[in-house]
């Protein structure tokens, strides 16, 4: 089974996170968080953003990043920023990787990304753009590396309600 690892560092806004647990819970990735965070995990917010999704999802929780990095030795790291010198599309990605995604306000430390230059990704925005909403960019994130392991363990086809897609496909 392909395992993606979601790893948020000190995240800030509890409907981001929220929403970021709703795409782990829905696509099997597995959701790290590095504290400290902004809120508390019993928040309602982040709750309500995450709906009924809660039993679905896989959480780690870690005091620090070198907790992270010493408990995931055999990870493999990518890193998104603005900052970065890549695009994230540039990357084949391998199994069990983790993505990384800073806090809302100032994302991931620049040591980390200047010490990782060749797993240190951006998404393309306009030059004016400061940023995209965090659960925005782990989502965009997510689905290229799923959409590049050809969505495994995912449901593929959708049905209708009253009708039957074999009769017309």
């Amino acid at each position: 089974m392909s395992q993606l690892n979601i790893v948020l560092v000190e995240p800030e806004i509890p409907q981001n996170t929220g929403n970021i647990a709703r795409t782990c819970a829905a696509t099997g990735a597995r959701l790290h968080i590095v504290k400290p965070m902004g809120f508390t995990p019993t928040d309602k917010h982040l709750k309500r953003a995450g709906l009924d999704y809660w039993h679905l999802l896989d959480i780690t929780y870690y005091d620090n990043l070198d907790e992270l990095f010493e408990k995931n030795s055999d990870g493999v790291f990518y890193y998104f920023s603005t900052k970065a010198p890549r695009k994230y599309t540039d990357i084949d990605y391998p199994d069990k990787c983790y993505i990384v995604f800073g806090k809302e306000t100032k994302g991931l430390p620049e040591r980390l990304l200047f010490n990782n230059p060749d797993t240190t990704v951006r998404i393309p925005m306009i030059s004016e753009a400061r940023s995209l909403n965090l659960s925005n960019s782990v989502a965009i994130a997510a689905y290229e590396i799923l959409r590049q392991w050809d969505f495994p363990e995912l449901q593929n086809n959708g049905k209708l309600r009253e009708y039957d897609w074999e009769n017309i496909l």
